[in-house]
């Protein structure tokens, strides 16, 4: 009988009454409680919450009965308010919250709006003894699904108060509660500040400089430090069409502009912000200006502005991030910033700073006799001194760098005379017995320049220049040296383990085009380490190394990794799937939340552009061979560390396919860059990988969403790749550039 009993409760619990998804939300807020916590108890993933909180997904046994059982409990302690009451919701970071500022009284006065703001702001920099009388702003009507509560004290514009001891409840520094960010919208003649979480604030400025200078005394956004010697991110503020034309910015910038990438400087908003003692960086007032006052101690005060409309969310990185309502954009924008961090610009120049954020160049010293602390280099960093472009190994930097200047001006440098460590790009015929196949499956490696950064000795400072060095694979450098006896037909794939292989079928490891050297060439050492591990002597014949050297990029990738896993976690892709669940997973997985699709891609961009900076070619300005460009002058203008990387990253790839070419006697078509096509009888990566009993090859390829791992790219029918070259006559023809849709839209020419 009890059986028949529990058939009847699963029934019922089959059926238990859920509340609606808003109330859902209401009910966990008004009790403090998380959508990880209420995950954790409930034993399902944080999506899955979120999608019962929105209503997108029902929850189904045994969940549905315990869910059902919690918010039962919660409605008990928090009853819903009669509608006809308009009962404030309690403050939470997933309900959305409005804060009424209060207005700078010189806001009160007959002045006109921009005037007044301005005076505000330069009145409180003026008189820094002084704080700036508050006054209460009346309460404004609460808007359906909005709380209304009147800020606190303002802060007087550039002066930071002492953070209060501890943080928050919930381990927010209390200085940066409403987030790192915030999207400034207009909305039925009022200014809103879109928060992360859901929270909106009132904005009571009326020009750029108040803006500024409200965010700074009001409006608690920021983002604490990476790294202990490192400083505090600014805050972010992203403005919308509607917002630039109540600050009487241009909507869109004119052609002229877009060359210049900013306004003209005599616009009439720098003017008030030159009025009001704010300064703006070089670069001017662009896609992301920078408007700060010149630092006092260790106080910053800075604010940097985001404006989509200007193209500073570029498509080809953040998608349509750019068109999203304000909400929805500060959810994309705020999921990244708390991930990697809070952009400083476009993906390239965040990936970059987030480098120099986790190793800053500088920390304070032990106190010396007097008590007194000093600015000292921190070790592993680069330090805060570029170095000086006459220093530089010639063989390390690109055409025209001033290093090269007495070079003939039509001279063309060979592979003894210049480092050319790039990612692959080659292809090769398809055998008679490959075309028997029919279909081309392209695999392609997660995060793969992040893989290749993971644990990677790089220098930290100055070559020095070594002539018939002992090749040192643990001693980061570019050594010119002879690999062209390198024979793939016949390598080590373990110790004392040879195999023979058909070494026309593969492409070499130590050029990007797969071509086997001519003779001496300079390569970055993880090159010259691999032939030695293919079991080849190597003699170099000349070396600039680094002496001086560290895992400088290790919490760069630990913190991409993490950003990249939790985003595709939140898509339901987990790093602990089996390879038949997680190729179903990532079928479609943007689809299932778009917003955080937009977050995977911008961080995958942040990877590459910021190993792309590493040497940063010059940007107009007049340049003009010979001459140094902006670049040189940052410590983080590394070639070398960018060479470093994608060797290691082309070797690695390298290093899965001899392994998989051995095992299985299969060997690629085509590799652009971290994608590999093989041909196959089916269409999925399984039908070639060789898995036994869920197990991959040790040192092979293997699926999974973690960076190194692989992921299904896209299959084509053998016919198509023939097809393809047969139209462009051209029998080595990529076809690993258009593998994931089969869509050929140019000739294929290595760009």
């Amino acid at each position: 009988m009890s059986e028949l009993f529990d058939a009847v409760d699963a029934l019922l619990a089959s059926r238990a009454t859920l509340p609606p998804a808003a109330e859902r939300k209401r009910l966990r807020a008004a009790h403090g409680l998380t959508i990880d916590e209420v995950a954790t108890a409930l034993k399902v993933r944080r999506a899955t919450v979120s999608g019962w909180e929105s209503g997108k997904t029902e929850p189904r046994p045994p969940e549905r009965d315990a869910y059902a059982r919690l918010l039962d409990k919660l409605a008990e302690l928090y009853p819903a308010a009669p509608a006809d009451t308009a009962t404030p919701a309690p403050a939470d970071a997933s309900v959305p919250a409005t804060f009424t500022a209060a207005p700078a009284p010189e806001e009160a006065q007959t002045l006109s709006t921009g005037e007044a703001s301005e005076a505000a702001a330069m009145t409180a920099t003026e008189n820094p003894q002084t704080p700036a009388p508050v006054t209460a702003a009346p309460e404004a009507t609460p808007r359906p699904g909005h709380t209304t509560r009147t800020s606190s004290t303002s802060r007087r514009p550039g002066v930071k108060k002492a953070a209060p001891a501890g943080t928050l409840a919930d381990g927010t520094d209390p200085r940066f509660e409403n987030g790192p960010l915030a999207v400034v919208d207009v909305e039925d003649g009022k200014v809103l500040a879109y928060c992360t979480g859901g929270l909106v604030l009132d904005v009571p400025a009326k020009s750029i400089p108040a803006l500024v200078d409200w965010t700074l005394r009001e409006a608690k956004l920021g983002q604490p430090k990476l790294s202990g010697p490192g400083k505090d991110a600014d805050p972010l503020l992203v403005l919308t069409e509607a917002a630039l034309e109540r600050y009487g910015l241009p909507a869109t910038l004119t052609e002229e502009e877009k060359h210049a990438g900013r306004i003209p400087e005599g616009h009439k908003v720098i003017k008030q912000l030159i009025r009001a003692e704010w300064k703006l960086t070089k670069r001017g007032f662009g896609p992301w200006a920078r408007i700060y006052r010149p630092a006092t101690g260790s106080e910053r005060a800075c604010v940097q502005l985001c404006i989509p409309s200007w193209n500073a969310l570029d498509t080809r990185h953040w998608g349509e991030a750019g068109q999203l309502p304000p909400a929805e954009l500060a959810r994309v924008l705020g999921v990244y910033a708390s991930r990697v961090m809070t952009p400083r610009g476009s993906t390239a120049v965040t990936g970059l700073e987030l480098m120099t954020a986790l190793h800053p160049p500088t920390r304070a010293s032990e106190p010396d006799a007097d008590g007194k602390r000093h600015s000292e280099y921190n070790p592993g960093s680069l330090g805060k001194d570029a170095i000086d472009p006459m220093n530089w190994p010639p063989c390390e930097v690109p055409d025209g760098h001033p290093v090269l200047k007495d070079l003939p001006r039509f001279h063309v440098r060979g592979p003894a005379e210049k480092l050319f460590e790039e990612a692959y790009d080659w292809a090769r015929p398809m055998t008679d017995a490959e075309c028997t196949l029919r279909h081309l499956v392209g695999i392609d490696v997660n995060m793969a320049f992040a893989a290749g950064a993971n644990g990677l000795n790089v220098g930290l400072g100055e070559a020095t220049h070594v002539t018939n060095p002992v090749f040192d694979p643990k001693l980061p450098g570019s050594w010119l040296v002879d690999l062209s006896h390198v024979d793939l037909s016949r390598v080590k794939v373990a110790k004392d383990k040879w195999v023979e292989l058909d070494g026309s079928l593969l492409p070499s490891p130590f050029t990007p085009k797969g071509e086997r050297p001519a003779g001496p060439a300079w390569y970055a050492t993880p090159t010259v380490a691999y032939a030695q591990e293919l079991g080849y002597e190597v003699r170099p014949t000349e070396a600039w190394v680094r002496r001086a050297n560290g895992r400088y990029l290790d919490g760069w990738y630990n913190r991409l990794r993490d950003a990249y896993l939790a985003t595709m976690a939140d898509l339901g892709v987990d790093a602990d799937l089996s390879p038949e669940d997680f190729l179903a997973a990532m079928d479609g997985y943007k689809s299932r939340d778009p917003e955080l699709g937009l977050v995977v891609s911008a961080v995958k961009a942040t990877v590459k552009g910021g190993l792309g900076k590493l040497r940063e070619r010059p940007r107009g300005e007049g340049w003009r061979p010979g001459e140094p460009w902006r670049a040189l002058s940052r410590p983080t203008w590394r070639p070398d560390i960018r060479a470093a990387v994608i060797s290691r990253t082309r070797i690695n790839l390298h290093r899965k396919i001899v392994k998989h070419a051995a095992f299985t006697g299969r060997y690629p078509i085509a590799i652009l860059s971290d994608c590999v096509v093989y041909a196959s009888n089916g269409t999925s990566p399984l039908d070639f990988l060789p898995y036994r009993q869920g197990k991959p090859l040790p040192g092979g390829f293997k699926l999974g969403i973690n960076p190194g791992l692989v992921k299904h790219e896209g299959t084509q029918d053998v016919l198509w790749g023939e097809e393809v070259r047969e139209k462009f006559n051209a029998p080595e023809f990529n076809l690993a550039r258009y593998i994931k849709d089969g869509t050929v839209t140019d000739v294929d020419n290595g760009e």
